[in-house]
């Protein structure tokens, strides 16, 4: 049976759950069976994982994620484990991936290790009705994830919700300051993150409009002086340098959607 999780217990009998993988739903399991594709279901997990019940755990996750609700069943029995859950990201811990790192009592990243948090989203086919219908689930599926992230970092769901419109990709530093996890492995003391939104298109259009207020400051400023500059800046020009540099970061981010 090919699968994406692996249980490993060591000479002092502590027990390393490592993900790798493809997250699926029960029903869709068979087909990963049959094409030998790495993956896992949440009710085998869970047989497996009940093997282990009173033992301190260490989950390593490296995964784009998958199915939201399998991803919700391996959440639920991680939280429900009898025993520590260390959660450790050495890779990514994407999509659905992030909400079982949730599970976590302790969340370590990996100093080159990515968090990613984004609203959820599906196909569907029909009339209006439907559309409409689709859009209404999404938006309670959405509800449901906030509330593991929200027992994890205790952010207000405005602010979760913000931070999954955004689709936002968090390095180690930017995960613990945003409080998705607890601290930097081979780090003691990782200097803190002050503008945790870097990775946001929003967040570099906010830098252009500060770097333009301060230097119409000290433009003003000089102005002042008995001798201001002879040749200026034309602010047409810093200003046609704004767009063009809003411009790009649009496109940037545009494909992350």
């Amino acid at each position: 049976m090919s699968r994406f999780w692996n249980f490993i217990k060591n000479e002092a009998g502590d027990v390393e759950l490592r993900i790798s993988g493809e997250i699926v739903s029960d029903d869709d399991a068979w087909l990963y069976e049959w094409f030998g594709i790495a993956h896992t279901s949440p009710n085998s997990f869970r047989e497996e994982l009940a093997e282990f019940k009173g033992k301190d755990i260490t989950v390593w996750i490296d995964s784009w994620g998958g199915d939201v609700f399998a991803g919700a069943g391996i959440y639920n029995a991680l939280m429900e484990h009898k025993g520590n859950v260390t959660v450790k990201v050495d890779g990514k811990a994407v999509s659905a991936a992030s909400i079982i790192a949730m599970a976590g009592t302790e969340v370590l990243m990996s100093p080159a290790s990515i968090m990613m948090i984004h609203n959820p989203w599906t196909r569907q086919a029909g009339e209006a009705k439907d559309m409409r219908k689709a859009a209404e689930v999404l938006d309670e599926v959405k509800e449901a994830i906030i509330n593991a992230y929200e027992i994890r970092t205790g952010r207000s769901r405005e602010e979760l919700s913000e931070l999954m419109d955004r689709e936002s990709w968090m390095s180690a530093k930017t995960a613990v300051a945003e409080k998705f996890a607890d601290g930097i492995l081979y780090i003691e003391d990782p200097e803190p993150v002050e503008n945790s939104y870097s990775l946001s298109g929003l967040a570099i259009q906010n830098s252009v409009d500060d770097a333009m207020r301060k230097f119409f400051e000290m433009y003003h400023q000089q102005q002042k002086q008995d001798s201001p500059p002879a040749n200026p800046p034309d602010p047409r020009a810093i200003n046609k340098r704004r767009v063009n540099v809003r411009e790009k970061s649009h496109r940037r981010y545009q494909t992350h959607g």
